[in-house]
């Protein structure tokens, strides 16, 4: 078979690293690719638009393409080879809102009875700021468009709001994403990320698994893509879990069926656990990054592989996973999310044992260089979360380059 993976970094080179184990005998391109993709498939030139990528999947007979960024997924790129007749992994365009368009997740969530936090919606400034006139409480104040995993901004007072609004909706850090804003309910409690595979019918919900968002240790400052994650997420239990499935999972599903959203792909549940209640606080419409990374060394082999074929055969798939922990961690340049240097000079990547991930690098000559605010991801596999971080943490002394930076407690 021969695949098509839309992306360049860590999330589809763990994609692409899972179908080969499933068979070694498949083919895989990537659009874009980076070093490591360069390494077990071919990377694909980029095109001026998604209509010469359906030649280049027409002409080189691809069987399936699956969706890795977000980008590609609200240019409609689904839509477009559907319209081509091609097998895509991935979500329409009005599928793919519920994770690009916040505004209309919402409504999807409010209208569906799916437990999420009280929330006010605001299409100018001042309308917010006149909102927060008698109210000085924690919020979480998010973009009304995609922003690369970094459009939500947790604020514990008025002034703090008012800053964070400012920086949205007039100097426009996050461009057109941010011309209409959500302010939320802030929530305290505990992050989860549920993955889930959707074959249009069914959604089947992977293992639990956190996300480290904030760039600092005991997280603080900004929000980034992601610095690590672990799975499965201990504060998942048995209780929360049949508290996910009756108010957020079967719900979602059925809106799914009544608003025709139909779509083959993946779907995040970014979740909060209260004290004693787990709300949704956003849908995403692709695999996870870091979870891929995270996740997929755990999952039995040919899984994968059955999964991603499995709708189009019109089979159900059921899922068994590794009884082990997962820990990656990534390490990024200094400055990342905001402002960072590449083209620096990386060593002990040809050291690093299985599995780890390329995220932004190119090798020229047999020598790596960074490419990217998110360099490399490096995976533990133990049989606690403790024994995964630490074993993610010695793999990481292999690895130097100039100004590199890694949280110090992922999976504490």
């Amino acid at each position: 078979m021969k695949f098509l993976i839309i992306g360049n970094g860590g999330r589809e080179h763990a994609i692409g690293k899972k179908l080969l184990e499933d068979d070694p005998f498949v083919k895989i391109y990537f659009y874009p690719g980076n070093g490591g993709t360069d390494l077990i498939g071919n990377n694909v030139k980029k095109y001026s638009s998604i209509l010469e990528l359906v030649v280049f999947v027409k002409k080189n007979k691809i069987d399936i393409t699956i969706v890795g960024s977000e980008i590609f997924l609200m240019q409609k790129i689904v839509d477009i080879f559907h319209h081509y007749k091609l097998k895509i992994i991935g979500p329409h365009y009005l599928a793919a809102k519920l994770e690009g368009d916040r505004i209309f997740s919402k409504s999807f969530m409010n209208k569906y009875g799916i437990r999420t936090p009280k929330h006010q919606i605001f299409h100018n400034y001042h309308e917010a700021v006149k909102f927060l006139e008698d109210n000085n409480d924690s919020f979480a104040i998010k973009t009304n468009g995609i922003a690369y995993g970094k459009g939500v901004i947790l604020t514990h007072n008025k002034k703090e709001t008012k800053e964070a609004l400012k920086m949205i909706m007039v100097k426009k850090k996050f461009g057109k994403s941010g011309d209409k804003v959500i302010i939320e309910e802030f929530l305290n409690g505990k992050e989860v990320s549920i993955i889930s595979f959707f074959d249009g019918k069914n959604i089947i919900p992977f293992l639990s698994s956190k996300d480290y968002k904030k760039i600092g240790d005991n997280d603080i400052g900004l929000n980034t893509g992601g610095m690590g994650c672990i799975a499965p997420n201990p504060h998942m239990n048995h209780s929360i879990w049949m508290d996910f499935k009756k108010n957020i999972l079967i719900p979602t599903l059925e809106g799914l069926i009544l608003e025709k959203l139909n779509f083959f792909g993946f779907l995040y549940f970014g979740l909060m656990i209260t004290s004693n209640k787990i709300y949704l606080l956003e849908y995403n419409t692709r695999f996870g990054d870091p979870e891929a990374q995270t996740l997929l060394p755990l999952l039995m082999k040919n899984n994968f592989l059955h999964m991603i074929k499995s709708p189009f055969q019109g089979k159900t798939v059921h899922l068994h996973w590794k009884n082990y922990c997962s820990c990656c961690i990534v390490i990024s340049s200094k400055g990342y999310p905001e402002k960072y240097d590449i083209g620096k000079k990386i060593m002990g990547i040809e050291k690093l044992k299985e599995p780890f991930f390329i995220s932004g690098a190119r090798r020229e000559k047999n020598t790596w260089y960074t490419t990217s605010g998110r360099v490399l991801n490096i995976l533990g596999i133990g049989n606690s979360i403790q024994e995964a971080r630490y074993l993610a943490y010695q793999k990481i002394k292999q690895i130097q380059f100039e100004n590199y930076y890694f949280r110090k407690d992922i999976g504490l």
